[in-house]
């Protein structure tokens, strides 16, 4: 994963949710994570709070890659 640029929505500006996802590593692995947060920028990018379980690190924005980050059922199918 690429390091991406410092980003910190104001508070009223966030969705807080749970949903949990499958994150591509860029290695050819994936590992589970979830999206705590929706917000998007004045550019109508649209920005998730991401945290991967075994990276290690704390939940950070992130823009949102449907390509890496799959989105998965949060209730049972």
């Amino acid at each position: 994963m690429q390091p991406v640029e410092s980003v910190e929505p104001a508070d009223p500006e966030v969705r807080w949710v749970y949903q949990p996802v499958e994150v591509d590593l860029g290695d050819g692995s994936w590992a589970l994570g979830r999206i705590s947060g929706w917000w998007q920028d004045p550019a109508g990018r649209r920005w998730c709070r991401l945290r991967i379980g075994r990276g290690g690190r704390p939940a950070g924005w992130q823009p949102f890659d449907p390509e890496r980050v799959r989105l998965l059922p949060v209730a049972g199918l």
